[in-house]
């Protein structure tokens, strides 16, 4: 399948929103040149992982808000989505997550990092940090995986069932006793399931796209 890798701006040179406006710039030239592309139009997903997984979410929430290009999926590995995590207003007191390689502290500098001096109370919240979103509803369908000793395990599993409370059709995979960035050891089996699971998922989440 067409794949477009997006060269969005990177905080904090260039903080919210400037990549998620890449990003969403990137997916209404690849929307309009679709047939030019080789593209099915209604068959366009975004994927992401880690904090491109938080920018893939909130570029969905902002291609719904905006009358953007209509996504059949997003595929979200291990996102980055809340960013209180870490911090004093943390709602998640989990003591087994975040001890690896993707800590609080370096959750706290990534935040700031991409905030800049947006102080994320407006509508916009959602684009920035998509758990903050008031309202999920049509959204597309959506594939998460994350393992449970992520910092970002409890986030991941609370936006899935904000997602489902809003009618969105949510498929979810723990990995159990794997951390931030487990998928890079391609030789381990749980490496190994992950990516099976994943390349079995996203077909099936375009073709159900193309027919809702």
């Amino acid at each position: 399948m067409p794949v477009a890798s997006v060269e969005y701006r990177l905080a904090p040179e260039a903080p919210f929103p400037a990549p998620q406006e890449d990003c969403l710039a990137a997916l209404a030239w690849l929307s309009g040149q679709a047939e030019e592309l080789g593209v099915d139009a209604e068959r366009i997903g975004i994927i992401g992982e880690s904090a491109g997984g938080g920018l893939a979410a909130g570029v969905a929430q902002m291609a719904r808000d905006t009358g953007g290009p209509k996504l059949a999926a997003q595929v979200l590995i291990y996102p980055m989505l809340d960013h209180r995590t870490g911090s004093d207003a943390c709602p998640y007191r989990n003591p087994t997550t975040g001890e690896f390689v993707w800590t609080r502290a370096s959750n706290r500098f990534g935040w700031q990092a991409l905030q800049g001096s947006y102080s994320a109370d407006d509508a916009r919240r959602g684009w920035f940090s998509p758990i903050l979103a008031g309202d999920l509803a049509g959204l597309p369908s959506t594939w998460i995986g994350t393992g449970s000793l992520d910092l970002f395990f409890d986030e991941n599993l609370a936006y899935a069932r904000s997602l489902v409370s809003a009618g969105v059709s949510v498929e979810v995979h723990s990995y159990p006793g794997a951390v931030h960035g487990f998928n890079m050891i391609a030789s381990a089996q749980i490496a190994q399931a992950f990516q099976r699971d994943l390349l079995t998922a996203i077909p099936k989440l375009l073709a159900k796209g193309a027919l809702s």
